[in-house]
Order: C-alpha cells, then sequence, then structure tokens
C-alpha cells in the first residue's frame, strides 16, 4: 500500500448504477485503485472482467469490500479469509458477527464503514 493505491475486491458487484457496489467500483477506479468485482451473474461491469467466486483470485488482495449480505456472506467466510487481505470494509447491510470474528481470528482489520464516505472524505 505504499503507492497508495490498492488492490480492492468488490464482493456482490453490480452492474445496476444505482447500486452502492457499483457506486463504489466507479469511485474506486477513478481513485486509481484496481478493482475487481466479484458476481457470478457477470462477465464484466462496466469494462472490467469480473470473477465469479473469491475462489477464483490468486493475486495478493489489499481489501475486500463487502457488499453482500450476511445471509449470503457467512458461506464465503473461508474463501475472502483466504484471500488475507489487510482489510475488510463491511458496508452498511452487510455487517456479520461471523465475518467480524473470523477476520480478527486471522489478523485482517475488519471495519465496519462505507467505502464511498471513506473515499469522499480521504479515509480510505
Amino acid at each position: 500500500m505504499d503507492s497508495g493505491k490498492e488492490r480492492v475486491v468488490i464482493l456482490g458487484a453490480s452492474n445496476k448504477v444505482q447500486r452502492y457496489s457499483n457506486k463504489a467500483q466507479k469511485a474506486l477506479a477513478a481513485a486509481g485503485h484496481t478493482v475487481i468485482p466479484v458476481n457470478p451473474a457477470f462477465e464484466e461491469i462496466d469494462g472490467i472482467k469480473t470473477v465469479h467466486s473469491v475462489k477464483d483470485i490468486n493475486d495478493k488482495i489489499d481489501t475486500v469490500t463487502l457488499y453482500v449480505g450476511p445471509e449470503r456472506l457467512v458461506s464465503m467466510i473461508p474463501d475472502i479469509i483466504a484471500l488475507n487481505p489487510a482489510r475488510i470494509i463491511s458496508n452498511p447491510g452487510t455487517e456479520c458477527a461471523e465475518m467480524k470474528e473470523a477476520a480478527e481470528t486471522a489478523g485482517i482489520r475488519y471495519m465496519e464503514a462505507c467505502t464511498l464516505v471513506m473515499l469522499s472524505t480521504g479515509q480510505y
């Protein structure tokens, strides 16, 4: 993270412009971050190739930003932890006690925050 730019996994990426995950993808890319959208329903979102599962990611990841509800997230926790990101951002509505516990146990910084607010206020 020396350059200030990160590799960011967007779990629950969407091609719907009204979705916060789509707004975050655009904002992260505009800020110069490398975004990796994850959604099995799409081949690409806004010209960026998607991956269908976090299991398909082999790169070093700085941040995973969550846009998947806890009921769907729980089964993905082992794969998210296996990425060993520096941090996980649980956006509003994605808060998950199991994810928080797993991240903390693995020594991964877990934040309940909003990626868009963090970007717009210089806290990212």
